[in-house]
């Protein structure tokens, strides 16, 4: 979900092009309303991956978010698996090969991206294009598209309560891989210390080559 994903677009020309429906235009705002306002948040989080020809993976964890920059996705299932950002790299633990891996945020093509936006100001118009609003099991179902081209990810599903709560994310990748995300206990403005955010290299285990090279810049 990496991290961060930069948008930069000419707001007084996309105004211009595109007009949405004032229903949705007000509850856009009301999500934005919601997390913009948060400097902290915590959530549990479930995670189903399909990919073309692959079978369907599942984990579950916790997710902390400060801003800015800051994203820390701890697994339960499996135990040990860490996925971090620091606001200027991103790093990832496999506990199973005892490998970390770090690389530049901005050279991260992982499909968590889409969620960067939590990490800094949520503007739709800036960051989403061709959206469509329906209503699907209680909740409001927004469906959109990246403006930039550059990201690993080509629509994005919104699944967002009646009070702008972000309950369900569905990436769909260029490869038509489906990233399902269903998020449940979300604390806003918890404390979060920045030690939280800081990656330690657990005991036994190593670098990936990739890493090292990195690290040396």
């Amino acid at each position: 979900m990496t991290r961060l994903v930069l948008f930069l677009a000419a707001l007084p020309l996309f105004a211009a092009e595109t007009k949405l429906d004032p229903q949705l235009q007000k509850f856009l705002e009301q999500i934005e309303n919601r997390y913009n306002r948060t400097m902290t948040l915590q959530v549990t989080f479930e995670e189903s991956y399909m990919g073309s020809g692959r079978p369907r993976r599942s984990e579950a964890g916790e997710l902390s978010l400060r801003k800015p920059g800051r994203m820390r996705w701890e697994y339960t299932q499996p135990a040990g698996k860490l996925f971090l950002s620091d606001g200027k790299l991103i790093y990832y633990y496999n506990p199973i090969s005892k490998r970390a891996e770090k690389l530049k945020l901005k050279e991260s093509d992982d499909m968590r991206a889409p969620l960067a936006f939590l990490l800094g100001r949520l503007d739709f118009d800036k960051d989403f294009k061709d959206f469509k609003l329906k209503t699907e099991n209680g909740n409001q179902l927004v469906i959109a598209s990246p403006k930039s081209d550059k990201l690993p990810y080509k629509q994005v599903e919104f699944a967002v309560t009646s009070l702008g709560e972000i309950k369900q994310l569905i990436v769909s990748g260029h490869d038509d891989a489906i990233l399902i995300f269903r998020f449940s206990n979300e604390r806003i403005n918890p404390v979060l210390e920045e030690s939280l955010f800081q990656f330690q290299l657990p005991a036994g285990a190593t670098w990936l080559e990739a890493s090292a090279s990195t690290e040396a810049k």
